[in-house]
């Protein structure tokens, strides 16, 4: 008798729509596996307002990966935040466009 185990993707929470054009555009951040789950922040240069998305496992064409995706985002510089004092890099992020950051493989001078 032979069983048959499925892998089953993520549901909708791991489906984004990414909405470009115009003023709008949309950031990628790509992690590792160890991220699963934590919650990536990020901010525009110009406002004290932080955003936050969470580092699914997400399924595209080419394979799997693991990353945090930011679908609607007003073009602008944003910082990529490590923790909550600690930036882990700036990104430019362009209307009409998906941006891309890699997480670093380690901390961050200065990280807590």
């Amino acid at each position: 008798m032979h069983e048959h185990h499925h892998a089953y993707g993520p549901t909708g929470s791991g489906s984004v729509v990414l909405n470009l054009g115009g003023n709008s555009g949309a950031l990628i951040i790509y992690t590792g596996r160890e991220l699963h789950g934590r919650e990536i922040e990020i901010s525009r240069d110009d406002e004290e307002r932080r955003t936050h998305s969470a580092v699914r496992e997400r399924h595209v064409r080419d394979g799997v990966f693991h990353g945090a995706v930011f679908p609607d985002l007003e073009a602008g510089l944003y910082t990529v935040w490590w923790d909550d004092r600690t930036p882990a890099g700036a990104i430019s992020v362009t209307g009409g466009a998906i941006a891309e950051f890699v997480w670093p493989t380690s901390s961050p001078p200065g990280a807590g």
